[in-house]
């Protein structure tokens, strides 16, 4: 190994050490305990800054946010959109319900207006809640589902395009027969 290969590994050692020090202040500063390894505020640094070594060091800063992988997939576009519109809907009419509610307890002549427009509206939150429904199932229609290799749908499809095939081999070798008018037989009828 050569010095730039040294150097080099040199470098990501340092590197892992500054992460295992940050991953450390980090974790410790979210519990309220003091860094492990090295004293926040200290030299003049920053708050949230770790530090390795002494003063000459560089802190280590931890990161605003962790990456985790999604839980579950996304939802399609159309469905996303009805279920955003069924909850603001839906929001709405219990703002209205509260509204009426208060209106009544107060005796407000605003009480009858708005329970005859909470009636209305749950009927609309109640379509908007059904038309979530309804988008997924077409957008399940539409987009298929997925097809696992020992699916019944896949295995009958592949008995009929096999089945297709064969019936198309057979119809060639009869046209080649006939274009060939018999030859080749050993006996003719």
């Amino acid at each position: 190994m050569g010095t730039a290969g040294r150097r080099a590994e040199a470098a990501d050692s340092a590197a892992a050490r500054g992460a295992r020090a940050g991953r450390a202040a980090w974790e410790a500063s979210d519990r309220d305990i003091p860094a492990a390894r090295g004293e926040r505020h200290r030299h003049g640094g920053r708050a949230g800054a770790a530090y390795e070594g002494g003063p000459e060091q560089r802190p280590v800063y931890r990161p605003l946010w962790i990456e985790e992988p999604a839980r579950r997939r996304r939802m399609p576009d159309p469905v996303r959109e009805a279920a955003v519109r069924a909850v603001l809907i839906i929001a709405l009419t219990l703002i209205q319900a509260v509204v009426a509610f208060l209106c009544t307890l107060a005796g407000s002549w605003l009480a009858f207006p708005m329970v005859i427009s909470g009636v209305a509206s749950t009927v609309v939150a109640t379509w908007a809640a059904l038309d979530v429904w309804v988008t997924r199932q077409v957008w399940k229609q539409r987009n298929g589902v997925v097809s696992t290799p020992s699916s019944t749908a896949r295995a009958l499809r592949r008995e009929r395009r096999r089945a297709r095939r064969e019936a198309r081999a057979a119809e060639r070798a009869q046209e080649r027969i006939r274009r060939q008018g018999g030859a080749g037989r050993l006996s003719h009828p």
